[in-house]
């Protein structure tokens, strides 16, 4: 399973051990994305700003709440999945590529990445 997506419609998921929910398949990914749409209902400011295009922070490697020197990073999926979750969208990603996006707010450039390696050890900018 490379590609995982859930349309925005499914219900979440309920009676799942700690294992089936971040060691599956889908690498946790859906997980995020069910705390995403969840957050959503509860934060509808944060949501929000996800639909203007914001990337806030989040529990993940992938927000941006100032411009930093270096104009561009790298965040993780489980980020991107959560941020999906939050904009109401379907769950939409490929495990094997990265995916660009430019925070509005700030102008980051964030490279969500498979690589877990790329986004852990990162020079704070």
């Amino acid at each position: 399973m490379t590609h995982i997506q859930r349309p925005i419609t499914t219900e979440p998921r309920t009676g799942l051990s700690r294992e089936e929910l971040w060691d599956g398949p889908d690498k946790g990914l859906i997980k995020c994305w069910e705390v995403g749409r969840d957050r959503a209902q509860r934060f509808p400011e944060l949501a929000q700003r996800c639909l203007a295009g914001e990337l806030p922070v989040l529990g993940w490697k992938g927000g941006v709440s100032r411009s930093l020197k270096k104009s561009a990073k790298f965040g993780c999926l489980k980020y991107l999945a959560q941020w999906q979750g939050l904009r109401g969208e379907d769950l939409d990603i490929d495990l094997a590529e990265e995916r660009t996006l430019t925070c509005s707010n700030t102008s980051m450039i964030v490279t969500f990445t498979p690589d877990r390696a790329k986004y852990v050890n990162q020079e704070p900018a």
